[in-house]
């Protein structure tokens, strides 16, 4: 598996990058959002990757942040949701967006995107919504399972849930937005919470 790519930027058009590392060039689909952000020709750029393998193709995607990726990912699980799809509204939306849309079951939020109707918008909310259940149901101690349920139903809650959304784990998440002000709203706690989660790792 391709973990990540990093070298020359050489081509882009629309949903595609190439990179060309150790005189290999490799063509990534992509999204807008990514496009916009991995800078000129010629510059050097980091992509993280994901390796899409069907009977009659391989294909290799790029994305500039490993949020974009996560999201991905949590896209193509979805019955019905293949990777053009997952493109189409990833360059739509951001990552923050994305997650706090499929937290607070904003469905109307995809069928923004060409090609995503109602029926498939709601089954995104519906599936990834039950993916998040089941990670809040593995919580891995008492006192994140106890904040989490004694701020249900708020900015808190939908945080945490979106923040699972990007694949970080229910533990992980509650215990960063509990170090935060529950009075912030949901896209500041995320923004906040993802900026310190950033820096834990470095």
């Amino acid at each position: 598996m391709i973990y990540s790519i990093k070298g020359e930027l050489v081509h882009t058009e629309q949903n595609l990058a190439v990179i060309e590392a150790s005189g290999v060039g490799y063509a990534c689909r992509t999204t807008f959002s990514t496009l916009s952000q991995i800078g000129a020709i010629g510059d050097t750029v980091k992509l993280f990757t994901y390796l899409h393998v069907r009977e009659d193709a391989v294909e290799l995607f790029g994305f500039y942040s490993q949020n974009e990726l996560a999201c991905f990912k949590m896209l193509l699980s979805v019955s019905g949701a293949g990777p053009r799809t997952a493109l189409a509204i990833l360059s739509d939306t951001t990552p923050e967006k994305f997650a706090l849309s499929v937290a607070t079951g904003d469905a109307k939020a995809f069928t923004k995107t060409k090609g995503v109707g109602p029926k498939l918008a709601q089954r995104i909310i519906l599936e990834l919504k039950d993916k998040i259940a089941k990670e809040q149901l593995s919580a891995e101690s008492a006192s994140v399972a106890e904040f989490t349920t004694a701020n249900q139903g708020g900015a808190v809650s939908e945080a945490i849930s979106a923040l699972v959304v990007l694949g970080y784990s229910q533990t992980e998440a509650a215990s960063v937005v509990s170090t935060l002000d529950p009075a912030l709203s949901a896209p500041e706690l995320i923004r906040k919470s993802l900026q310190l989660i950033g820096r834990n790792k470095k």
